[in-house]
């Protein structure tokens, strides 16, 4: 990837930066760094009022077409807005899932009525989102969903469960892959449906994770109903749009996730230099790896990135996922190790942990969620160097 900037970019750069800075030391101080990782829960109404500031200043949404919200700016962009974003402290943003799935799904695959009801709303923050993906039995073999939708007249009516649905007690809309011919393979017969979420036939139970807190969800259609023309692509086609979503959550925003996770290892470094336990040999070993697997990782992306703008992909996409969640959970447990003994303490009570606690907890999902470790290891496997699918093992 050419590394660089153009002057259009360097203004870019300049913009987004001033703007942030002015914000998040200015009326949006209290959010700057929270929201992340083990920290979804905090402080969500102001954050809530935070991804408005940025819909109203068209920092949401850069890559939509300007018409419905966005800047239509360049992959480039996008990247430069990300990295600038991370490395001012923004919080967590609760209008990713709007932002980074469901929108760019719509712009791709969507017709154009669809694209002028959904996308302005994601673009503002007016409108929350959460994906459902996930069952009790479909989660990394997502094809084996069960939850149907029936038409009846001029809606589609929906029944089933789906579950680990991020932040589904707060979200306005839920695209949901439903099952809607149950008579061909299972890999077809599938629907991507935009189901809204405050009706009756839906209900949400939240679950409680290690941190204590329960941003993710289970959430039972019983009954639930939406527009025969809220499916987006062709009906029993939701396969390849659900296929086309994972593709955009591989995208520009890697690389400010991973500035995220660099000002974590900064803070780690920092805890073991005022600990005095940045002496320790073996430690100190592992502060040394963690970087450059993080430098590692940042120029796959970069690769990765180049390869997407000409519409290609490369092994060094397919890698993506399973590269970074076993570093993120690896460095949650470097976290906590470098806190040494009081790693083991919580800070009060009830159940108040550090921020290296709550990281080291909360990324022992990361290899799970997402798609676990041993289907990215499958995907490799089979698509990106062409092995022969893993043998199927018949129930006795």
């Amino acid at each position: 990837m050419d590394l660089a900037f153009s002057d259009d970019d360097e203004a870019f750069r300049r913009e987004a930066r001033e703007w942030l800075s002015e914000q998040l030391t200015g009326e949006f101080a209290v959010v700057r760094g929270r929201g992340g990782p083990g920290d979804e829960h905090a402080l969500f109404e102001e954050r809530h009022r935070w991804e408005r500031a940025l819909g109203a200043a068209r920092w949401t949404c850069l890559g939509f077409p300007r018409e419905y919200g966005g800047r239509d700016v360049t992959l480039l962009q996008q990247v430069i807005f990300y990295e600038e974003y991370a490395r001012a402290g923004g919080p967590g943003r609760v209008g990713i899932v709007g932002e980074g799935l469901i929108g760019p799904t719509i712009n791709a695959f969507g017709t154009e009525e669809q694209k002028r009801r959904f996308l302005p709303p994601i673009a503002r923050g007016d409108e929350l989102w959460c994906q459902g993906y996930s069952e009790p039995d479909a989660g990394s073999d997502l094809a084996n969903v069960s939850t149907r939708a029936e038409l009846d007249g001029d809606e589609w009516v929906i029944t089933g469960q789906k579950v680990w649905t991020s932040l589904a007690h707060c979200a306005d809309w839920c695209f949901v892959l439903c099952r809607t011919d149950p008579e061909v393979p299972k890999h077809r017969g599938l629907s991507y449906l935009l189901v809204p979420m405050r009706q009756p036939g839906v209900e949400i139970r939240p679950i409680v994770q290690l941190t204590g807190t329960s941003e993710f969800n289970e959430v039972f259609f019983d009954g639930a109903r939406t527009s025969a023309a809220d499916v987006v692509g062709a009906v029993n086609d939701g396969w390849k749009v659900a296929m086309g979503t994972l593709a955009f959550e591989r995208g520009a925003s890697t690389l400010g996730q991973q500035l995220g996770f660099e000002r974590e290892l900064a803070e780690i470094i920092q805890l073991a230099n005022k600990s005095g336990r940045a002496a320790d040999p073996r430690l100190r070993q592992r502060l040394a790896d963690a970087w450059i697997r993080l430098t590692i990782m940042r120029y796959n992306a970069l690769r990765s990135l180049s390869s997407m703008a000409t519409g290609a992909l490369t092994r060094q996409t397919a890698i993506h996922k399973l590269y970074w969640s076993s570093f993120h959970r690896d460095l949650g447990r470097l976290a906590v190790d470098t806190l040494g003994p009081h790693g083991e303490i919580a800070e009060g009570q009830p159940y108040e942990l550090t921020p290296q606690q709550r990281l080291f907890l909360f990324t022992r999902a990361d290899t799970i969620y997402g798609g676990s470790n041993e289907i990215q290891r499958n995907v490799i496997g089979e698509r990106a160097l062409g092995l022969p699918p893993e043998p199927k093992v018949e129930p006795r």
